[in-house]
């Protein structure tokens, strides 16, 4: 059976990926584990105040990194969130440089997303009830524009724009793989942005990722990809992470809610509503709630 926990509410959720496992500002914190249809999420979900504004933060990999890519549980990571109050994800990951441009320790916040995964559960639906979201624009606009704002403002490096494109992993790139993504136009490559995303979208969260840059991929001479670079890059990454977090939970909380991603499910459920399977219903929870009753 799935249980959503009584803590009160967190409108705002950081999903912190490679090497963030912990979010530093948080305050009067409280680990709160919710069990959900769809298994187990990636940790326990740690909620607290940054700045007198309730938050959530959650690993994706999970304290000490323990998950792949393809074994993060995002279904029951954003339905966790979602059963939380969570309206609003961002999204920290690492990723790969596809352009000159976008150098190790900058940060970008992409507006498209390019699926190149396998093994991923990217929907909520099935199994007696179909639905389809509108998925064109894969991030939220209000917020990566104010992110991007953001962390100029703080000084960091920082790109608005450009394709993100999610492959399977763990392994990273082969050379003509990269240089395939380079000549398709594509801007940054990481392994964690797709299942997310269109999870979140079905679920009416925002959600932005705030990719962080810590390689060339594979495809410039001298500056290939490897884990001692990676890890440099990625510790000044997490530092400035942090910073932009801080900076931006307050903004968000005082931000109005008017974007698409509010009511992206609304005649997005091709299923009668007589004809939709009620433990599926049961299941979906907080995702359909607003729409459709759930069966007790």
């Amino acid at each position: 059976m799935a249980t959503r926990d009584k803590t009160p509410k967190c409108r705002s959720a950081i999903i912190g990926g490679s090497g963030l496992y912990a979010m530093k500002g948080l305050r009067e914190v409280r680990e709160v584990r919710v069990k959900t249809p769809f298994g187990e999420p990636s940790d326990a979900i740690m909620t607290g105040e940054i700045d007198g504004v309730r938050c959530a933060f959650l690993p994706r990999h999970g304290r000490g990194h323990r998950l792949l890519p393809s074994e993060v549980n995002s279904r029951a990571n954003i339905w966790a969130l979602k059963s939380l109050g969570v309206e609003r994800i961002l999204s920290l990951s690492a990723v790969g440089s596809l352009r000159e441009d976008f150098a190790p320790e900058h940060f970008v916040f992409p507006d498209q997303l390019v699926d190149e995964t396998k093994r991923r559960d990217s929907t909520f639906f099935g199994e007696g009830v179909v639905a389809h979201v509108a998925f064109a624009d894969p991030f939220c606009d209000a917020m990566s524009d104010l992110l991007y704002r953001t962390a100029r403002e703080l000084g960091l490096k920082a790109h608005r724009g450009g394709t993100y494109i999610c492959m399977e992993g763990p392994a990273f790139s082969t050379k003509a793989e990269s240089e395939m993504h380079r000549k398709l136009g594509y801007s940054i490559i990481g392994m964690t942005a797709i299942g997310e995303a269109k999870l979140a979208r079905e679920a009416e969260i925002c959600y932005s990722p705030v990719a962080m840059v810590t390689d060339y991929d594979c495809w410039k001479v001298g500056e290939e990809v490897s884990s001692p670079k990676v890890i440099e890059h990625l510790m000044a990454n997490v530092s400035n992470a942090q910073r932009l977090v801080a900076a931006v939970v307050g903004r968000l909380e005082k931000m109005r809610r008017d974007c698409p991603c509010e009511n992206a499910l609304k005649d997005a459920v091709f299923t009668r509503p007589d004809a939709m399977d009620r433990g599926t219903l049961r299941r979906l929870g907080p995702i359909v709630e607003r729409y459709h009753q759930v069966p007790s």
